[in-house]
């Protein structure tokens, strides 16, 4: 009995010291037995938008509307699975409704904007695993800046300051995102994958288009009531005030489509170990 105890001792330590061994990863150019807790990675993206809101019906193969989007920013690592994921991003999304069934409105939009959002991610396999293809989650809160813009006699004019439902809105809403994807590991540093983020902003107004169309004297110029209501350009009677124009009870949204690069640039740790590596000053 007594030769029992130390051999389980034994095997509780060896598994501890095989988990400590298992929680740490080699990364070329930062050494071995680096922890996760302290990676600092670079994400950088490039992909579509798809526009989700009033000028739409749906999902439209023919006139899908897509612009681009780009990306850059960070994750740092929490833990084998965790990370905070922080990012700055530009998208263009559009819509014409003469593709849709209130063709009659005949609206149209543009608008290039960017974004900003803190949020965290989640691997399915650890960090110190190493896996060559990785998925994951992730989600997010922040807020974009809105530019819708739209086109008359070949001249793009900027839509919120002419007001053309009679409405000041906000033109930085908030911005909470969900979104899923998969890393393939080319490199200890280097990591290639593809990416699906839904964008869901606290705002109707990414389109320029929310509610009813209001009375005509109550816009403050020319410009902003043949942009409020452009029937009259296919033919068709002004739209009565009242009229509906958009769908307020629905918020617009917004779907990207990436490929993102990760490279990890450094730890915590190897910063720790080279301080503690610098020759003393004399």
């Amino acid at each position: 009995m007594s030769r029992i105890f130390p051999l389980v001792f034994l095997l509780i330590g060896g598994l501890a010291i095989n988990q400590t061994l298992q929680a740490q990863a080699r990364i070329e150019g930062l050494g071995s037995h680096i922890p996760p807790k302290g990676l600092i990675t670079l994400i950088g993206g490039a992909g579509v938008a798809y526009y989700q809101g009033d000028l739409s019906d749906g999902v439209d193969f023919a006139h899908l509307g897509l612009g681009p989007n780009l990306a850059l920013g960070g994750m740092y690592r929490l833990s084998e699975h965790f990370s905070l994921r922080t990012e700055l991003r530009y998208y263009q999304v559009r819509a014409e409704q003469k593709h849709s069934r209130n063709f009659f409105n005949n609206l149209s939009f543009r608008s290039r904007n960017p974004d900003f959002y803190v949020g965290a991610q989640g691997d399915l396999f650890a960090f110190s695993r190493q896996a060559r293809i990785n998925p994951y989650l992730f989600a997010g809160i922040g807020t974009s800046f809105l530019n819708p813009k739209a086109q008359l006699d070949g001249t793009w004019y900027s839509l919120p300051p002419l007001t053309t439902e009679g409405v000041k809105y906000s033109r930085t809403p908030l911005l909470v995102l969900a979104g899923l994807g998969a890393t393939y590991r080319l490199t200890d540093r280097w990591g290639l994958g593809l990416e699906l983020c839904s964008n869901f902003l606290n705002s109707d107004y990414l389109d320029d288009a929310s509610s009813v169309y209001p009375q005509p004297d109550q816009l403050p110029s020319d410009l902003a009531r043949r942009l409020s209501d452009r029937s009259p350009e296919i033919g068709v009677a002004p739209r009565q005030a009242g009229f509906i124009r958009g769908n307020p009870r629905v918020k617009d949204s917004y779907i990207f489509l990436s490929v993102k690069a990760q490279y990890i640039l450094t730890t915590r740790f190897f910063a720790q170990q080279r301080k503690k590596t610098q020759c003393p000053k004399f």
